[in-house]
């Protein structure tokens, strides 16, 4: 009894120093397997780039013009603003970001809003130089930027394929956050083919990640573990401002055809289908005959789009662009985008419960370039029905290319009364089409005097058509 005893003994404590030489290992080789960043940052530092920028901002249209204003007219007896306060001198705003060198010749990428609306652009070397530096192009869907600054011999990062990235794969970002230069930060992939929630467009299918992503990383490079940019950090998902382990960056995919055609030509170019698409729910897929919910429903096919002209018919949903399957209609726009304006991609619909195929030759969303990196401001204009408007910007036209003017403010009148409110943006007026301020003063001039008159405004994902009672 007692030998089994002392053999059950020695059994036990075998396995317990069996156990702990298994952990012992199984910790040491998870060390040794996490990945070491250091490399990657040696080697790729000297290519990283802060930016500062400087943008001259007048008093009334800075971010406390409305209260200054307002704290003016409630310390004014006669309720008035000095005559002299629209002659308050401008003053400079600044703004940071990151940025990276992609040629040795000078060329560098960052985000359009790092330096959108910039009259001075200021770039500083891993190795402390300063340069200015010259917008050669920009390109607000994306959100790409070129820049160039006048050097040579610069060290430069190479691109790694951001298609064969794969979720939970180690990348690491090099970026200013906060204004702190050349801070690294690490994580993995979370998720691709990324809509931002809240975005009016989808050019980009971005890629999430959990890095550590805040203000003055934006336009910083993403690497891979072969010290490769698979991404530009673009964007945040925050309620605070700061980093909650969801941020966004653009595939380097993207980006390289962005800029090689601003490089090219200082503008961009993408293809249009002149579609209005929404999500496939339940409902649909089960109205439709489709054995689960997936592609783009066609809500409706404008005139004399590309869509058009192919066959493309309102109810159709589209399962397939090219080679790519359409899950979600935010894919859509993304790929169609991505093809130049007068080549022909595929098409494959459901329609009647059927699989059809189509030949679309592609349109061309109007491009943007070297002039949106300082939009020229127009201000909003009012008007006989009891509203200001403004120019509708491009980053909010949508994939069907819809154009109008937006309502900023709005009184009493036939506006308010016919149920418009701030933020519609308004297509057409009396059965004239408005894509601009020019083309809406028209229509409002050759209104009649009284009576009613239709207004179709967009609002919220749809178009609506109110009635104007004139008096």
């Amino acid at each position: 009894m007692k030998l089994l005893s002392r053999m059950a003994h020695s059994n036990l404590y075998a396995s317990i120093l069996a156990l702990l030489f298994t952990l012992c290992a199984a910790q040491s080789y998870g060390a040794s397997s996490l990945p070491n960043f250091a490399d990657i940052v040696e080697k790729n530092a000297p290519a990283i780039v802060n930016i500062a920028t400087l943008q001259s901002v007048s008093a009334r249209a800075s971010g406390r013009g409305n209260e200054i204003e307002d704290l003016l007219r409630r310390l004014s007896p006669e309720d008035q603003l000095p005559p002299d306060f629209d002659d308050l001198p401008s003053r400079p705003r600044g703004g940071v970001g990151s940025g990276f060198i992609i040629s040795d010749d000078g060329y560098l990428i960052t985000n359009h809003h790092v330096v959108t609306g910039a009259d001075q652009i200021t770039v500083t070397l891993n190795d402390r130089r300063v340069f200015e530096a010259t917008v050669i192009g920009t390109d607000e869907l994306s959100d790409v930027a070129l820049l160039k600054i006048e050097a040579a011999g610069l060290p430069a990062v190479s691109f790694g394929d951001s298609e064969k990235i794969r979720v939970g794969e180690w990348v690491l970002a090099i970026g200013s956050p906060f204004g702190l230069e050349f801070s690294a930060a690490a994580g993995i992939v979370s998720a691709k083919g990324r809509a931002v929630p809240g975005n009016q467009t989808n050019y980009v299918s971005f890629i999430q990640t959990d890095v550590a992503i805040n203000q003055g990383n934006s336009g910083g490079p993403l690497f891979n573990l072969d010290g490769e940019v698979i991404g530009i950090n673009s964007q945040i998902l925050s309620s605070s401002g700061g980093s909650n382990g969801v941020s966004f960056a653009i595939p380097s995919s993207v980006a390289l055809n962005v800029v090689e055609q601003l490089r090219e030509s200082g503008t961009v170019s993408r293809g249009l289908l002149g579609v209005l698409i929404k999500d496939v729910d339940f409902a649909l897929a089960e109205a439709f005959r489709m054995p689960r919910p997936r592609g783009a429903f066609v809500d409706e096919v404008q005139s004399g789009s590309p869509a058009q002209e192919a066959g493309v018919q309102n109810d159709d949903i589209i399962i397939g662009f090219n080679d790519s399957e359409i899950e979600s209609s935010s894919q859509l726009p993304f790929y169609v985008g991505q093809v130049r304006p007068g080549s022909t991609a595929r098409l494959t619909i459901m329609r009647d419960g059927a699989v059809i195929q189509l030949n679309v030759v592609v349109g061309s969303l109007p491009g943007s370039g070297i002039a949106s990196a300082n939009p020229p401001v127009e201000p909003p204009r009012a008007n006989t029905l009891g509203l200001t408007v403004s120019p509708l910007s491009q980053e909010a036209q949508r994939v069907a290319g819809i154009a109008g003017v937006r309502v900023d403010e709005l009184d009493e009148g036939p506006a308010t009364n016919a149920g418009l409110l701030s933020g519609d943006v308004i297509v057409e007026l009396n059965r004239l089409a408005v894509p601009s301020i020019e083309a809406f003063g028209l229509a409002v001039e050759t209104l009649p005097s009284e009576g009613f008159v239709p207004i179709r405004i967009w609002r919220e994902g749809r178009g609506t058509t109110l009635v104007l009672e004139l008096e």
